[in-house]
């Protein structure tokens, strides 16, 4: 059995349900030791976290990655248990083992040849783990990173491990994500009896025209790194269960992903001025989910096309799609960040796993771009 699939299964060993770490940190931290990191654990409430570095001098490469994974759901629906590795058809099946144990594991491997090789190389080595990206991401990369900020620690290049490929490894590179930013909105109006409406206000019926509304507007025309900035409604919950009552309360959720033509204040000011237009009793709260970022063409864009180029024969797409991910705490920072990782399709989802030959490519593709810049 190969290291990195021998890593990786016992990765997906440990339920490290988020914000659980399970000792996965540990395990990849022991290993690091030997190769003479100086590891840091850091715990903020419920979080575990890992700052592991090999050298003091600057430019500074960093691994980025997280070990917590979402809950399985019923383990019943899966093919195999989904915290027992299972290899099937050339497969490896586990929770996490796409998103993202498999990474890390590739990491580890790829350090491991690197410094046999360049026991002396130039900079330094990091790695930031965390166990809070799938939870609610207040106390994991983020507390990290301010803890670097305080002492003026700098990250130059960053590699997040996230599965960014689409159909093969390497297709895909993610330089920069859009922001995120959700509403959750409460309109207030008047119960009454629906053969009453004179006594009542219904707030289902005033919000709708704003909803429209909100829903017509051109926030921005994208450029050509991100598309245009989206409104979309994702809950919307009212009424008491019966046909024959108005409803006090309409409680409304809505995210925009938006793009670097665009800003949270900017979005904020213009809903609360639909809103106000519309006459609504209102109450939001505002939950800003991180900004957006861009990795501009620079040494580590080029490294990591050259080498996906060298290994696979293609050059990669570069692309800002998708979710957000703790390379937007990252970035502010002035580091260059990609994300780059193992195919996405089946995260999140039963039977999640990863082409057994993937983790070795990958393995392959983060020793190289160490080679190329360190």
């Amino acid at each position: 059995m190969s290291e990195v699939l021998a890593l990786t299964k016992a990765l997906i060993e440990r339920q490290s349900v988020t914000p659980e770490d399970a000792g996965c940190q540990v395990l990849l931290g022991d290993r690091l030791a030997k190769l003479g990191f100086k590891l840091e654990t850091m715990v903020f409430e419920d979080t575990t976290n890992l700052w592991a570095r090999r050298g003091s001098e600057a430019p500074v490469f960093c691994f980025a990655g997280h070990t917590d994974v979402v809950p399985s759901g019923p383990a019943n629906k899966w093919r195999f248990p989904p915290f027992v590795p299972t290899e099937d058809n050339g497969l490896l099946y586990g929770r996490g083992a796409a998103d993202m144990k498999g990474s890390l594991a590739a990491m580890i491997v790829a350090i491991e040849r690197f410094v046999a090789a360049n026991p002396d190389h130039r900079g330094s080595i990091a790695l930031l783990i965390t166990s809070d990206e799938e939870g609610p991401f207040i106390n994991g990369t983020t507390r990290v990173i301010d803890t670097l900020e305080a002492r003026n620690e700098k990250i130059d290049w960053c590699i997040v491990g996230e599965p960014s490929s689409t159909r093969s490894v390497g297709d895909v590179v993610k330089h920069g994500r859009r922001g995120s930013l959700t509403g959750d909105l409460v309109i207030h109006g008047v119960q009454g009896h629906v053969a009453y409406p004179h006594l009542a206000e219904n707030p289902v019926h005033q919000v709708a025209p704003a909803l429209a509304e909100l829903s017509a507007i051109e926030w921005d025309k994208g450029n050509p790194d991100f598309p245009p900035t989206s409104f979309q409604v994702s809950n919307i919950n009212s009424g008491t269960g019966a046909g024959n009552v108005i409803p006090g309360e309409c409680h409304i959720m809505f995210n925009f992903r938006y793009s670097t033509e665009s800003h949270s204040e900017g979005l904020i000011a213009k809903v609360n001025q639909v809103l106000t237009k519309h006459n609504l009793n209102y109450d939001i709260n505002w939950t800003h989910n991180g900004s957006p970022f861009l990795t501009q063409p620079g040494e580590l864009r080029a490294a990591t096309a050259h080498v996906i180029k060298q290994i696979t024969g293609n050059n990669p797409e570069f692309s800002t799609a998708g979710g957000t991910s703790d390379g937007r705490f990252i970035a502010p920072t002035g580091a260059q960040v990609v994300e780059l990782g193992p195919v996405n399709a089946s995260i999140h989802k039963v039977d999640e796993h990863v082409k057994i030959a993937d983790l070795e490519v990958l393995t392959d593709m983060y020793t190289g771009i160490l080679e190329e810049l360190l």
